[in-house]
């Protein structure tokens, strides 16, 4: 049964691959690497969008089923008149190029410490991270806190939650065998799926005009990059689990901002746990859920700003 199974998802990869090529295509031409900068660290291409050109260092991380440019118009545009923003994708998301063993924390901390060692050389910087991205800040500060000033977080995963909570496509998409057959098939379904259900990520809080194009979602459904995606998002407990024994390590400022109202991940499970190992300024929005810096991009710019300078905006 299982061979009749594998061969007719076989037969239907087969047909969908010219389909998904013909939409990475598309999805390339609306959103071109040319937008950003090709940096190699450790060997592996890492693409990066910038903003302003002096003052203090601010690197921002996305989370899963993102790219860089989900802060190029919600964050990046707060701070550009008075600091240096870098914006990473982070390997094998957005432009930047997947390698084995890419999912492990580390490895995706390293990408990130070359990118300031290369364009902010001698400098410490504020890490900004979202959900995933939030777990490599933590990892980034732990690894190179000669490289951090401080840590804003945005609805950051920081602990391993006790299992549950994986989408069934995300198994399909990290098998060795299925996997690369599977993905295929992703782009003819899956940007409607997530157009539909993006609300449900910011509920209660509305979804912004045209959030999956300026954040270029688009770009998830390549087959190469839902696969890397995945396979993150599978091995992310397990690391969690030995990273989160580090966190005592801790020795900068760090900002959280957690919607009450998130159902993406459990916050009690994950700031509320980190909190009782370091010192954490907890910023708790009653009426948000897991996008915290759209709806409260302000706050959270400040926030970024004291840490980096000692003082807020205008």
């Amino acid at each position: 049964m299982i061979s009749i199974a594998l061969l007719a998802l076989s037969v239907a990869g087969a047909g969908a691959c010219v389909s998904s090529a013909a939409y990475t295509s598309r999805v390339q031409q609306a959103n071109p690497v040319s937008t950003g900068r090709i940096v190699t660290v450790n060997g592996h291409d890492v693409n990066v969008l910038t903003a302003g050109s002096a003052g203090p260092t601010v690197l921002m991380i996305h989370g899963a089923s993102a790219n860089a440019r989900e802060f190029s118009w919600t964050l990046a545009p707060r701070l550009e008149s008075d600091f240096r923003v870098l914006m990473a994708d982070r390997p094998g998301h957005g432009y930047s190029q997947r390698f084995d063993g890419a999912s492990a924390l580390g490895a995706q901390a390293a990408q990130m410490a070359g990118v300031l060692d290369q364009l902010a050389p001698g400098e410490k910087a504020v890490i900004v991270g979202h959900s995933f991205g939030g777990a490599v800040a933590l990892r980034l500060a732990l690894d190179r806190p000669d490289l951090v000033e401080g840590l804003v977080l945005s609805a950051p995963v920081s602990h391993d939650w006790g299992g549950g909570g994986q989408a069934w496509y995300n198994g399909l998409a990290a098998a060795p065998l299925v996997g690369p057959v599977f993905t295929q098939l992703v782009p003819t379904v899956g940007p409607a799926q997530v157009k539909a259900g993006i609300s449900s990520v910011f509920d209660p809080a509305p979804v912004p005009e045209n959030y999956f194009e300026n954040s270029a979602i688009g770009l998830l459904f390549r087959p190469p990059n839902f696969r890397a995606n995945a396979k993150d998002v599978r091995t992310l407990e397990d690391e969690l689990a030995a990273q989160s024994k580090r966190y005592g390590e801790l020795d900068v400022p760090i900002v959280v901002f957690s919607g009450s109202q998130d159902t993406v991940i459990r916050p009690k499970l994950h700031v509320g746990e980190l909190k009782k190992q370091v010192p954490v300024e907890l910023v708790i929005l009653p009426d948000e859920g897991h996008m915290p810096h759209h709806a409260h991009g302000g706050d959270v710019a400040n926030a970024i700003r004291r840490l980096a300078t000692g003082s807020e905006s205008r």
